[in-house]
């Protein structure tokens, strides 16, 4: 026993001691650590906040204000905002809690549990009359405010009763602390933002902690005062952003001793380019604004953009933007949070995925031609492409997004021999084939962004011959755009599904440059299939470019691989949970060089048109704004 006191268990016992025979307390929370862009731009600063804040003491209410009474002249609050209730609740303390407003027959209503006490307070409050209250002074009314903000908000939580109070009532408070029972100052420090609300809503929010989350808090060591992060980037790296807070030991004579200094948090460096996401806002703005102006536009309103390296899964940007019409003028919001979570069809972009299956399986060889033809199955009507094009290999297929070629692919998958109108039957199994592979470039499942939140997109649970086949053309199963954008950068770095990430850097000081981290690539898994079929696809996706339907969407840059999509979607116009109105929706992915890529563009649109009686125009803004963001990317952003 004595062995394990003394050495094995000697550390975990020593901490005991200390913590039995020392007395610690701690100072204010230090700066929280800053954030930047990959060029070193500052996108959230500190700035150091006076703060008079009240903890609850067991005070009873009539102690509690005359404490409110005592300081009120010392205190600058927006009086203003008193309410009626408050100068009620105020009158009613002031009066002895008025219990002369409540019968004996309430009050044995009371005993006999037919009334609660907050029925009584209610009632009470309810007979104050406008000429009792006429009596209260401007103090009075002042104090009826303050009362409130001491007693407003959870019971456990120190109650912020003034930020960025001024020195002069700082230094009231901080100097008659020994009367003021449950009063303290505090110096904390609020988040500042060099580019406003650019990117702001990635980046997070800070606040005190969350009722919900305090046991968990506490069990780490934090005060119930702390600010931590409460959202995405700040919440996600709340570890490396927190600091430390300076710890002292309480000696003798009643002094303090430090035992460590505070620490600021860690600095942390995005794999973002500020400037660009501002550029594409800009672009997605100007374009959704002129494409509002063109038939069928009814229901189109956002649009979501991502920008990756291939090789590092480092986001170089990403930005949802959405547009509303006010009195005849457009607002514009950013949605940058719903590209996790905003899933649609995503049309012919996955058939580079679909058609790995059919080599994977044996269904299809390389170079294999089907005649494109429409389908026919019984009692189901005809699946077609949007021409019929005659005989086409599997390169033209992709090229041209012929459907009938993924169509008679997943046949062959299911082990079927096609012949017209015949009758089929698919089952759960043969969809799980196409989409076990899907998951392997990220369609799915989650990317494992380095961000709080993520949806995985919604699956179908039915499994006809006719939702079969919609799978296998992206017509089926829901994916996000960051789902689309890890499955292009899987196609684009041969295979690999690296996990897409916001965090480039962490540096102790971002002023003495010292490096803690640089954050490595990491591979989630290699997609299960030979080179040379994945080469065939990124060879597919490179024809798209040069004489399929991407012909120009990647703007002048020449050496570019993607693919375009169209997909139906379906809208619930009125909230009436009846789904009442097909859509159009397009997606593009894409990446560039070809031969040595360095970024993945991923765009989707939903709902660019819908079904018109008058016309069946849809508009090609899905195709303008990657035109223009590729064209600026390759112009003012590209450094390698």
């Amino acid at each position: 026993f004595l062995i394990k006191i003394t050495i094995i268990d000697n550390e975990m016992y020593l901490e005991k001691l200390d913590k039995l025979t020392n007395i610690y307390v701690y100072g204010n929370s230090p700066p929280r650590g800053r954030i930047y862009d990959r060029n070193y731009k500052l996108l959230v600063d500190n700035e150091r906040v006076l703060e008079i804040t009240y903890t609850k003491q067991g005070l009873t209410p009539k102690e509690e204000l005359e404490l409110a009474y005592l300081v009120v002249d010392n205190l600058d609050l927006d009086y203003s905002k008193v309410t009626l209730n408050n100068l009620k609740e105020l009158y009613k303390i002031k009066n002895n809690n008025l219990s002369n407003k409540i019968s004996k027959e309430e009050y044995s209503k009371l005993k006999q549990r037919l009334l609660t006490k907050e029925d009584i307070n209610e009632m009470i409050l309810d007979r104050i009359t406008e000429e009792e209250l006429n009596t209260l002074t401007e103090k009075d009314k002042k104090v009826a405010y303050l009362y409130y903000c001491m007693n407003t908000g959870y019971s456990y939580n120190p109650k912020t009763i003034k930020t960025e109070a001024t020195e002069a009532e700082y230094a009231y408070f901080n100097l008659n602390s020994y009367k003021l029972k449950g009063f303290n100052t505090n110096i904390s420090f609020k988040r500042v933002y060099p580019y406003g609300d650019l990117f702001r809503s990635i980046l997070g929010h800070v606040g005190l902690i969350p009722k919900e989350s305090k046991d968990i808090y506490l069990a780490k060591g934090y005060s119930l005062d702390d600010t931590v992060g409460l959202s995405y980037l700040e919440l996600e790296y709340e570890d490396i952003l927190k600091g430390k807070k300076a710890k002292y030991k309480k000696i003798s004579n009643n002094k303090l001793e430090l035992v460590s200094e505070e620490v600021k948090g860690n600095d942390i460096v995005l794999s973002i380019d500020i400037d660009l996401i501002k550029d594409i806002n800009d672009i997605i703005d100007s374009e959704l604004a002129k494409a509002k102006s063109t038939p069928n536009t009814k229901y189109l309103n956002k649009t979501y953009v991502v920008i990756s390296e291939p090789n590092t899964g480092n986001i170089l940007a990403m930005s949802g933007r959405k547009i509303d019409k006010v009195d005849d003028n457009y607002i514009y919001s950013d949605i940058t949070p719903f590209i996790l979570t905003d899933s649609m069809t995503p049309g012919s972009v996955i058939k580079g995925a679909s058609i790995l299956v059919g080599y994977n399986n044996e269904a299809i060889k390389i170079g294999e031609k089907f005649t494109d033809e429409c389908i026919k199955f019984h009692n189901l009507p005809r699946k077609c492409s949007a021409t019929r094009y005659g005989k086409v290999d599997d390169i033209k297929a992709l090229a041209i997004s012929s459907n009938v070629y993924q169509f008679k692919t997943a046949l062959k998958v299911a082990g079927i021999d096609y012949h017209y109108n015949m009758d089929i039957n698919i089952d759960k199994d043969k969809f799980n084939i196409y989409r076990n592979t899907y998951k392997e470039f990220g369609l799915g499942v989650k990317t494992e962004i380095d961000l709080p939140i993520e949806s995985i997109g919604n699956s179908s649970n039915k499994y006809t011959p006719d939702l079969y086949m919609n799978l296998v053309i992206g017509q089926l199963d829901t994916y996000t755009p960051i789902q689309l954008s890890q499955y292009i950068t899987t196609i684009a770095s041969d295979g690999n599904r690296i996990k897409p990430r916001l965090l480039k850097e962490v540096y102790e000081n971002i002023d003495n440059k010292k490096l803690l981290e640089k954050i490595e690539p990491i591979i989630l898994n290699k997609v299960t299939t030979k080179k040379e079929y994945l080469n065939r696809v990124q060879a597919g996706f490179r024809e798209v470019m040069v004489s399929g339907y991407g012909k120009n969407v990647m703007g002048k840059l020449t050496e570019a691989a993607g693919k375009t999509g169209t997909s139906e979607s379906f809208l619930d116009t009125n909230n009436d949970g009846i789904i009442d109105t097909e859509t159009i929706s397009s997606s593009f992915v894409g990446y560039a060089p070809y031969n040595n890529p360095t970024m993945t563009i991923t765009v989707t649109t939903p709902d660019v048109s819908y079904k018109d009686t008058k016309t069946n125009y849809t508009s090609y803004v899905n195709r303008l704004i990657a035109r223009k963001i590729s064209n600026i990317y390759f112009q003012e952003y590209d450094k390698k």
